[in-house]
């Protein structure tokens, strides 16, 4: 079955697509980091005490809903009268805005994205946090926990609060073959020159740095998010040849999907929630996880180091992954859930499929958006990678 989203609904994803006390920790989850990244030594809370009151969050959003966007999606009313925590949210457009905002030092809280997530370790801004005063952590899939965007040397910085692969998106009657690779839009772009499209954002590199991790292992990336002068620099080549058969570059999700509609884009990017819009609205389109594999992301909630509702953050940490709220999340945003017993709580019974929330080996090739570093977090020590300052500037090169 179609996702059928209401155009309200599917509104919550357009800001996200714009872009762009001493205690225990549990680290038994996964692998550990490699990161090299070395955040100032705060340490996670170690006890849960009387809430504050109220919680200040940013999300992207979707993610903290009150029903004043649409009075039958409300996760925040519930909350508010179990907890006491009067929830006072931020809606940021960007990862760069969120970021900012939490270096004012107003807020407890972010669901902050992975190419904004080590930013915020390494600057202090976020602390690590006692999974074990968040019940429901223990019911997150293992393949979310102590990742390399959410958590570094085994120590997680973050609850998951869901998944989703950028796929490659094609219109079935003017792109034949079907496509199950990335050529469609680097080495074989020309074929639909002007045609082609792609996410507008500096993390986009990766995808480029994925296709040659595949295509020219000679260049030895292991990372998408680890790379070397080198090996950087061929990833912007690829680009720039690539920028030659773009049609356009998306960031609006009504745009690409009014593109793939009218044919002026056949081929190029997408999630799985925008193939479903497009579907809906009559495009022939399908949407396919590349034999390359792909990049993705994964949203983590972080607490701010200096919060000054802690407590009130650690219960909203809590209550917005436990399985009904986390299933009505995923839904009306269009993701894959955290939670694995959210699955059985959606109103879709085929949402968890759809989004391969329960897949794990679908997940094991996405690579999930990690900000760049100058510490290559594919465990080289010696050589530096291109931080991700230097991905904006070369992504404003690219695009001219």
């Amino acid at each position: 079955m179609r996702l059928n989203r209401s155009l309200k609904a599917a509104a919550a994803i357009g800001a996200l697509l714009l872009v762009t006390a001493c205690g225990s920790t549990d680290s038994d989850d996964s692998s550990s980091s490699s990161s090299g990244l070395n955040p100032p030594d705060l340490k996670a809370q170690s006890k849960l005490g009387k809430t504050e009151g109220e919680v200040n969050l940013i999300a992207w959003a979707g993610y903290v809903e009150d029903g004043s966007n649409d009075p039958k999606v409300d996760w925040v009313s519930d909350f508010e009268k179990q907890t006491g925590c009067q929830v006072n949210t931020k809606t940021a457009a960007t990862s760069d805005e969120m970021v900012s905002l939490m270096k004012t030092g107003d807020y407890d809280a972010v669901s902050a994205s992975g190419d904004a997530s080590l930013r915020l370790i390494a600057s202090g801004d976020a602390a690590p946090v006692n999974t074990k005063l968040v019940p429901n952590y223990a019911d997150v899939f293992k393949g979310l926990k102590n990742q390399d965007w959410n958590s570094v040397d085994g120590v997680p910085y973050g609850i998951p609060h869901g998944r989703g692969a950028n796929l490659l998106m094609y219109n079935t009657e003017q792109v034949k073959p079907a496509p199950d690779s990335w050529s469609a839009v680097f080495d074989k772009a020309s074929a639909h020159k002007g045609k082609v499209t792609a996410y507008d954002s500096p993390i986009y590199l990766a995808d480029a740095a994925l296709y040659l991790m595949a295509t020219q292992p000679d260049l030895g990336i292991k990372n998408p998010y680890a790379l070397d002068q080198k090996q950087f620099d061929a990833a912007v080549e690829l680009l720039k040849q690539q920028n030659a058969n773009i049609g356009e570059y998306w960031s609006d999700y009504l745009k690409e999907i009014s593109a793939f509609k009218s044919g002026d884009s056949v081929v190029g990017t997408t999630w799985q929630v925008i193939a479903n819009l497009a579907q809906d609205e009559g495009a022939k389109v399908e949407a396919v996880l590349p034999k390359e594999g792909a990049t993705g992301w994964s949203d983590t909630w972080m607490i701010a180091a200096k919060a000054k509702h802690p407590d009130c953050a650690y219960k909203w940490f809590d209550w917005i992954i436990s399985p009904e709220v986390n299933a009505q999340v995923a839904e009306y945003f269009g993701e894959a859930p955290s939670n694995a017993k959210s699955c059985d709580e959606t109103a879709d019974k085929n949402h968890c499929a759809t989004f391969h929330a329960t897949d794990e080996a679908y997940w094991k090739n996405v690579h999930y958006w990690t900000t760049p570093i100058e510490q290559c977090i594919d465990g080289r020590t010696d050589v530096k990678c291109v931080p991700y300052a230097k991905w904006v500037q070369a992504w404003n090169e690219i695009k001219g």
